[in-house]
């Protein structure tokens, strides 16, 4: 961590204006784009909180991430990076601007900002836990998180981007490599990987994938599938690694390569994981009763020696590092150009990169407060990050990009029917939970149930659609 903050300041020196603190100047070669595409979403919700999801409910709990996670990296580099890096862009939410003007450019980098809110809180609530479990309860999880933001934050607000990148970059390679030797220790303890993958075929965990032949199954499924697969294709920290390559080609390569490799690496962690249920069945039974985030990390302290300690909780603080720092910053960028900035059009570069900063500073301590606070778990807190973001930004997104008829009108369309549909059906949710049921005087009972059968953020998105359809063909463009 210590290195991690060295390197990450040192990197600071190459900032001189903003385009240097948000993209990295726009000139990061192949090998580098690749680590911070990798590292976008290998942080906590990879080493802690997948691998504990699969035990808990097998391959058909983690379609999101991977499966979506990854999707939603190589779908960036085949359809949307070409394009969006001809544009030289500087955030997401410019793209809106340009296209539907300020209104929609407002309202859907709201949207990005608070989709980040629950995937920052949990890179969070991981370093307090992290913090905590290598201290043996020495620093309380409160404050493991006040030390880690504050370590993160440190060099993110100097360096910007191009702390992002080179730290990402470093943290990738202890991933890798301390990942790699991990999983060899743990074999040989557990017998070998034959006994850990037949134990997982035998326990049913890989039979679970595809649902069931069922119209709620099948929506749920792809409700999970998308949420991450297409929610999390607007948003600034993709883009932004997106926009630092150094020519266009490098752009598309690595983001495709590194949602490739993202995929493959993730299924290491839940291997480790799994692996802990033949070598300590008992105490993971217990874990997966009161805290089943806990069970890698026991299963590395209370099985394996101190070097291999060492390079375990190296490798999880980089993960959490790498993405803390880049979602940290992602979101403050994007408040200070799409929100702020419009209400000072003449701020100068110098006092702009200034506003970044504190927009930095301000967000590390609004997810500070809400991980502090949240009940959620972490897997829990990344999986609904991005519903909003599914539900208003995707659809004129991609259409502002490749329909003509894309125009204001239409994405103010879809954004208001998405949001409103996936509104309407979460709060028929929490009606339909309460002890009476769910009664309303427009709708009947049996009307009610079928609606429930769509996940709500599957609904907004489909909602979307059609109202980018509806708005563009039957409401008049505005000149």
């Amino acid at each position: 961590m210590i290195i991690s903050i060295a390197v990450g300041l040192y990197a600071a020196r190459r900032v001189h204006n903003s385009t240097d603190y948000v993209v990295a100047g726009r000139s990061l070669p192949l090998y580098i784009t690749i680590a911070t595409v990798f590292a976008t979403w290998f942080g906590s919700e990879t080493v802690l909180g997948v691998p504990a999801t699969f035990i808990e409910e097998g391959l058909g709990g983690v379609i999101g991430d991977p499966f979506g996670a990854a999707m939603c990296l190589i779908l960036v580099g085949l359809v949307f990076a070409a394009r969006l890096y001809r544009m030289k862009l500087l955030t997401i939410g410019d793209f809106y601007k340009q296209k539907y003007g300020r209104k929609v450019e407002v309202i859907v980098s709201l949207f990005i900002c608070t989709s980040y809110l629950g995937w920052v809180a949990a890179q969070v609530m991981a370093l307090g836990l992290v913090f905590h479990i290598v201290t043996h309860g020495a620093l309380s999880q409160e404050w493991g998180m006040v030390l880690g933001i504050s370590i993160v934050l440190l060099y993110t607000i100097f360096g910007g981007m191009w702390s992002v990148a080179i730290t990402d970059f470093m943290q990738m390679a202890v991933i890798t490599i301390g990942l790699f030797i991990i999983a060899y220790v743990i074999s040989g303890i557990a017998g070998g990987a034959d006994i850990v993958i037949n134990h997982a075929i035998d326990n049913q965990a890989f039979s679970n994938f595809w649902p069931e032949l069922t119209l709620p199954a099948i929506l749920a499924f792809i409700a999970a599938w998308i949420t991450l697969g297409f929610g999390s294709i607007p948003q600034q920290d993709v883009f932004q690694r997106v926009m630092s390559a150094k020519d266009e080609k490098t752009a598309v390569r690595g983001t495709i390569i590194g949602g490739v490799a993202y995929f493959f690496f993730a299924f290491i962690p839940i291997y480790l994981a799994y692996s802990a249920f033949i070598i300590e069945p008992d105490t993971v039974a217990t874990q997966l009763t009161e805290d089943s985030q806990v069970i890698l990390p026991s299963l590395i302290l209370n099985h394996t020696p101190l070097w291999i300690q060492i390079i375990f909780f190296g490798a999880l603080l980089s993960a959490i590092m790498s993405t803390a720092s880049g979602t940290l910053l992602a979101p403050s960028v994007t408040f200070a150009e799409n929100i702020l900035k419009g209400f000072m059009p003449k701020i100068s570069d110098k006092n702009f990169l200034r506003l970044i900063r504190f927009c930095v500073l301000g967000f590390a301590c609004t997810v500070l407060f809400i991980a502090i606070n949240s009940e959620l778990s972490i897997f829990e807190m990344v999986e609904n990050a991005y519903k909003v973001t599914l539900v208003g930004a995707i659809v004129p997104l991609f259409a502002g990009l490749y329909w003509k008829r894309a125009h204001t009108d239409g994405a103010l369309t879809s954004i208001g029917m998405g949001l409103v549909t996936w509104l309407s059906i979460e709060g028929l949710i929490i009606c339909a939970d309460q002890e009476n049921g769910c009664t309303l005087p427009l709708l009947s009972p049996e009307t009610i149930q079928a609606i429930l059968i769509w996940p709500p953020q599957l609904a907004g998105f489909v909602a979307a659609i059609i109202g980018m359809v509806l708005g563009s063909y039957l409401i008049k463009a505005k000149a």
